[in-house]
C-alpha cells in the first residue's frame, strides 16, 4: 500500500453519536422495574454509631427497602489498592464514621423522590469523637486515632538510611515545606450502577452497567465480594463521563447495589449526586512534602531530600501510598542528582478517602523538584533555564536507570525543553518583565517554566481481537474509553495493517460477555498496550488472510501482498486480487473466522517527558493572577493521530493550571467538608484559561512495536509547576520565593506583603524518625501498577 494511515490527522469517529443525543449512560438506561437507591450519610467526620433507626423511612410511601449495616450483611469489597489491611472499610458503617458522607443506611423506592423523601426519616445515633483533618496533626503522637488498634495514625511508610548524608557534600542548600494540595475528581458524571438480579439458570447471577474505567476489574471484584465465578458476573460499561482516575474498582456503593438487587430479586439504580461526588468519590494529590535540594555554587545538583506525607483520608485510601511510590519513584524527575534520600509516610485522616487523579503520584513528585530548582536558582541568583539545562540528563545515558529503580526508556530532555523556550519567545519575555519592573508598573508579568518525565503504562498486558467478516472488521479491546479516541485509533491501526477503511471497522469495548479480558484504562497504558495487541492481532489475520490468498490465487504465501485499493494480490499480476469479503467467506467454508486475539505483554513502562512554559500577569495591588499564554512541548513517542494527542494536552494543562491557581478542597478543624458542591470548589470554565499553544517532540519508546508512550496524563504533570513558578517569578524581585497551591489572590497578597520576611521551611514531624528503614528487599511496584 502506498503511505500509511498512522501518524495523519483523523477525526474522531466516536463523537458523532454523541453529538447527536445518542450517547447512554447508566442514567438514561431503560430498566424495566428498576429500583432507586439513595443513601443515608453521616453529617459527622468521626463518632460511634450507638443506632440506626430505619423503620419510619421502610413505612413511607413508594419505599420497598430500608436497610442498615446489619440488616444487609453487604461483603466487604477488595480495595483497588490495598494500603493497609489493617483499615478495612464496610459498606455500610457499623460502629463508627470515619468521614462526612459514609454511607450509614441505604433507602429503596420505586421514584428518587420518595427515596430522598424517605433519607429524612431515618433515625442515626451518633456519639461524635474528635476529628483530625489535618494529615501534619494526625502525626502528633496525642492525634485522635481512626483505628485506636493500630496506635497512630500511620497506615504505612518507610525511610531510607542515608538521610541528611545526601546533602553533606553540598556548598548550598535550598529547603521547603511544599503542599501538594487536595482535589476533587469532578467527572462530569459522577458514580453510576444499575444491577439486574439473575440466578444459577439464567445465564448469568448478575449484570451491572456501571460508570468505571475498568470494566473487567470491577467484575472481578464483585465476584470475589459475592463468591460468584468471574464468569457469572455480566459488567457492561455504557458511555461514561469522564474518570481521570476516579472510577477504579469496586466501591462500596456498588457493593450495596448489588446485595440490594439480590434481596429485593429487582433492578436496581444509583446514579450519585454532584454533593455526593464531592464528598465521596475519592480525591487526589493531597500531599505535605518536604524538600531539600543541595547544589555547588556553580548549579551542580548534589543530592536531593524528600520527606513526603500522603494523606489517605478515611480508611487509607489507597491514594496515600501514592507517596509511597510513583511519586517516590519520579522524585530524580529528569535530572542527573548522584544521592537521593526519601522517606515517604501515608497518614489517616477523618477525610474523604484520597485516591488517584489524573497523574496519580507523577504530577505531585514534578511539582516538588520544579518548585525546587527555582528556588535554587533564585538562591544562586542563576537563570532557571540555565539551571535545568546544566542538570539534565544526557539522550546519550539512556536507557537509564534511577536511584530510585526506574528504567527510563528513552529521553532528550533538553529537546522539548528548548523548542517550548523558542515557541515562547523567552527572552522577549523577560525583556518584558525587566520593562514593567522599572516602569513601576502594578501588573507584572511572570514566566515559569517546567521539565518533567513521567511513568506510563508498564504493569500486565492487554487483550484484543480483531475478526473480518463479509462487511468489514471488528476489534474487541479489553481497554475502556471514555472520552480518549480509541476507536479512532484503535480503527487507524487496522486500517493500516490490513487496508480496510476505517468507516467500515466495528469497536467493541466495555462488555465483559463479548471481550473475555482486559485491564481497563488508566496509567496512560491504552495506546501503547492495548494498540500494541491490535497491531498485532491485525498482523495475525494479514498473515491468515495470505495463505488463504495464495491458495485461491494458486501463488506463493510470499507473493501475496496488500493492494493499493485494500485487497490482496499477486505481487507483479494487478488482475489477480481477491477481496476481504471472499477471503472471510472462504475461512467460514472452512470452519474457521478470519480472526486472531492477542494478549500482549509490554517490556516495561514508558517514560513520557516535556516541558511547559507558563505566561501569567500579577496585580500587584490585588493579587489576582491571569493566566496568558500556556506552551507545552510533550513527547508521547511515536504519534498515531496528532489530533487525539492535543485534546489529550488541552484536556491535562486545563486540569494542571487549574489545581495551579484555583481548585482545593478544604475541611475545617472538624472534618467538615468545606468545599462540598460547585458553588464552593472552583473548578475554571475556557474562559479562564488561555489558548494552549502544543506541540510534540518524538522519541519513540524500544519498548513497543508502536514505539508509544503515554499521553493522558502528562500535560498535567508538566502545566501545574510551570504556572506555580509563573506566579512565584513575577514577585521574586520582591523577595518572594515560595507561594503554595492553589495561588489565588489572598496567597500572592500576603506573601507580596511579606516579602522576603517570609519562610518556607520548618522541620518535618517527628513521625518520620521513627518509620522503618527502607532497604533493597521493598519492592518496587511503581513499574508493575500505574494508575
Amino acid at each position: 500500500m502506498v503511505g500509511s494511515l498512522l501518524g495523519t490527522e483523523v477525526q474522531r469517529v466516536e463523537d458523532p453519536e454523541l453529538l447527536r443525543g445518542r450517547g447512554t449512560y447508566v442514567g438514561n438506561l431503560n430498566i424495566d422495574g428498576a429500583l432507586h437507591l439513595g443513601f443515608v450519610r453521616s453529617p459527622v467526620a468521626h463518632a460511634e454509631i450507638t443506632g440506626v433507626d430505619v423503620a419510619a423511612a421502610a413505612d413511607a410511601p413508594g419505599i420497598v427497602g430500608a436497610f442498615a449495616a446489619a440488616d444487609l450483611d453487604v461483603p466487604i469489597p477488595p480495595p483497588f489498592v490495598e494500603l493497609n489491611p489493617n483499615c478495612a472499610r464496610p459498606p455500610l458503617a457499623t460502629d463508627r464514621v470515619r468521614f462526612v458522607g459514609e454511607p450509614v443506611a441505604v433507602i429503596v423506592g420505586e421514584s428518587a423522590a420518595a427515596v430522598a423523601d424517605a433519607i429524612e426519616l431515618v433515625d442515626v445515633d451518633y456519639e461524635e469523637l474528635p476529628a483530625v483533618a489535618d494529615p501534619e496533626q494526625a502525626l502528633a503522637p496525642d492525634a485522635e486515632q481512626q483505628f485506636p488498634e493500630l496506635g497512630s495514625n500511620v497506615a504505612g511508610g518507610f525511610r531510607d538510611p542515608a538521610g541528611a548524608d545526601v546533602l553533606a557534600d553540598a556548598e548550598v542548600v535550598v529547603r521547603a515545606r511544599i503542599e501538594n494540595q487536595r482535589v476533587a475528581v469532578v467527572p462530569l458524571e459522577g458514580n453510576a450502577i444499575a444491577v439486574e438480579p439473575g440466578g444459577p439458570d439464567q445465564d448469568y447471577d448478575v449484570t451491572v452497567h456501571v460508570s468505571t474505567q475498568m470494566p473487567h476489574g470491577l467484575r472481578d471484584g464483585l465476584a470475589k465480594t459475592f463468591g460468584w465465578e468471574p464468569e457469572r458476573v455480566r459488567t457492561i460499561s455504557p458511555h461514561v463521563g469522564g474518570g481521570f482516575g476516579g472510577k477504579a474498582g469496586a466501591i462500596s456503593e456498588h457493593a450495596v447495589a448489588v446485595a440490594v438487587a439480590l434481596r429485593l430479586g429487582r433492578p436496581v439504580r444509583w446514579v450519585e449526586t454532584r454533593s455526593e461526588n464531592m464528598q465521596g468519590m475519592p480525591h487526589g494529590r493531597a500531599q505535605v512534602q518536604f524538600a531539600e535540594l543541595g547544589l555547588r555554587r556553580d548549579g551542580t545538583i548534589t543530592g536531593l531530600r524528600c520527606r513526603v506525607i500522603g494523606d489517605g483520608g478515611a480508611y487509607a485510601g489507597f491514594g496515600g501510598a501514592l507517596a509511597l511510590s510513583s511519586t517516590r519513584m519520579m522524585a530524580q524527575g529528569v535530572y542527573d542528582i548522584p544521592k537521593i534520600s526519601y522517606d515517604g509516610v501515608a497518614v489517616l485522616t477523618n477525610t474523604t478517602p484520597v485516591g488517584a487523579f489524573r497523574g496519580a503520584g507523577r504530577p505531585e513528585a514534578a511539582a516538588m523538584l520544579e518548585r525546587m530548582v527555582d528556588l535554587a536558582a533564585a538562591e544562586l541568583e542563576m537563570d532557571p533555564v540555565a539551571l535545568r539545562r546544566k542538570n539534565f540528563l544526557v539522550p546519550e545515558s539512556f536507557p537509564h536507570k534511577t536511584l530510585l529503580g526506574a528504567t527510563y526508556d528513552s529521553g532528550d530532555y533538553a529537546l522539548p525543553y528548548d523548542e517550548a523556550l523558542r515557541l515562547a519567545d523567552y527572552e522577549a519575555l523577560r525583556a518584558e518583565q525587566a520593562r514593567r519592573i522599572e516602569a513601576g508598573e502594578k501588573v507584572l508579568l511572570g514566566i515559569g517554566t517546567s521539565a518533567y518525565v513521567e511513568i506510563t503504562g508498564g504493569g500486565s498486558g492487554e487483550y484484543a481481537e480483531v475478526e473480518v467478516h463479509e462487511h468489514g472488521a471488528r476489534i474487541k479491546v479489553g481497554t475502556s474509553a471514555h472520552g480518549q479516541g480509541h476507536a479512532t485509533s484503535f480503527a487507524m491501526i487496522v486500517s493500516d495493517t490490513l487496508g480496510i477503511p476505517m468507516e467500515d471497522i466495528e469497536f467493541v469495548q466495555s462488555d465483559t460477555a463479548e471481550v473475555p479480558r482486559g485491564g481497563g484504562t488508566g496509567g496512560s497504558r491504552s495506546l501503547q498496550i492495548a494498540g500494541s495487541a491490535v497491531q498485532e492481532a491485525g498482523g495475525e489475520v494479514l498473515r491468515k488472510a495470505k495463505e488463504l490468498a495464495a491458495a485461491r490465487l494458486e501463488a506463493s504465501v510470499d507473493d501475496i501482498e496488500l493492494t493499493d485499493g485494500g485487497e490482496l494480490g499477486v505481487a507483479g499480476v494487478p488482475s489477480a486480487t481477491i477481496a476481504w469479503a471472499e477471503l472471510a467467506r472462504a475461512a467460514a467454508e472452512d470452519g474457521e473466522r478470519l480472526a486472531a486475539n492477542i494478549d500482549f505483554a509490554p517490556g516495561g513502562a514508558t517514560f513520557p517527558f516535556g516541558a511547559h512554559v507558563s505566561v501569567v500577569e500579577v496585580d500587584l495591588e490585588t493579587g489576582f493572577v491571569r493566566p496568558l499564554r500556556h506552551i507545552a512541548v510533550d513527547d508521547c513517542g511515536r504519534i498515531i493521530n496528532p489530533m487525539l494527542v492535543r485534546g489529550q494536552q488541552h484536556g491535562g494543562a486545563a486540569q494542571g493550571i487549574a489545581q495551579a491557581l484555583w481548585e482545593q478542597v478544604t475541611f475545617d478543624a472538624e472534618g467538615n467538608p468545606e468545599t462540598g458542591t460547585l458553588a464552593d470548589y472552583t473548578i475554571p470554565s475556557a474562559a479562564d484559561l488561555p489558548s494552549f499553544e502544543v506541540t510534540n517532540t518524538e522519541t519513540p519508546s524500544p519498548l513497543n512495536p508502536l514505539g508509544a508512550k503515554g499521553i493522558g496524563e502528562s500535560a498535567t504533570v508538566g502545566s501545574t509547576p510551570a504556572v506555580q513558578n509563573a506566579v512565584v517569578d513575577a514577585v521574586k524581585h520582591l523577595g518572594v520565593r515560595h507561594i503554595d497551591m492553589p495561588t489565588t489572590p489572598e496567597r500572592v497578597w500576603q506573601a507580596i506583603q511579606d516579602g522576603a520576611s517570609a519562610t518556607y521551611w520548618q522541620e518535618p514531624p517527628a513521625a518520620f524518625a521513627t518509620l522503618p528503614v527502607r532497604d533493597d528487599s521493598t519492592p518496587e511496584d511503581a513499574e508493575e501498577a500505574v494508575v
